[in-house]
């Protein structure tokens, strides 16, 4: 058996965090990790106490659904949370590449390099990393290929 490699490692292990989402608009996992030590996860899912799509449907505000938090940002929540390791010098594994929002949390927090399973909608996302000195890799493409090449993927529409 094949051992896999680092960033397929911790990609399989955001695609298994990705089932504990609870909105079915696009089941999203993250991890981010440092120094290959897994530093938190995170999954779109409604904050702790609110209610979650899958049990009362979703919020939806121009399109969007609102309700829940994105799996990259809920993955910084939980660092922040739990603590004990900075994301200081990060890579963040998400399933999906990250919406500009999410960027730039992850920029505000010090992670300098993202690896993501799938393009997603926003093309001024490989743009803004290249600026701002963030690695961008597609993991599903060849090794090591960068996002800004490629073509964005559109996701599943979900209109409930």
């Amino acid at each position: 058996m094949n051992r896999p490699n680092w960033d397929t490692y911790f990609m399989d292990i955001a695609n298994v965090v990705a089932t504990r989402g609870t909105c079915d608009r696009a089941h999203v996992g993250a991890v981010i990790v440092k120094d290959r030590r897994i530093i938190s996860t995170g999954y779109n899912g409604s904050p702790p106490g609110m209610d979650h799509c899958s049990d009362v449907g979703h919020q939806l505000e121009d399109g969007h659904c609102i309700r829940t938090l994105h799996g990259e940002e809920n993955a910084i929540l939980q660092a922040a949370v739990v603590g004990g390791s900075s994301t200081k010098g990060a890579t963040l594994y998400t399933t999906h590449s990250t919406c500009y929002l999410c960027l730039k949390k992850a920029i505000s927090v010090g992670i300098t390099r993202i690896v993501a399973g799938m393009l997603y909608r926003d093309p001024t996302v490989g743009e803004i990393c290249k600026k701002v000195g963030i690695e961008l890799v597609l993991l599903e493409a060849k090794e090591g290929q960068l996002i800004d090449e490629l073509t964005l993927v559109q996701p599943n529409e979900v209109t409930s």
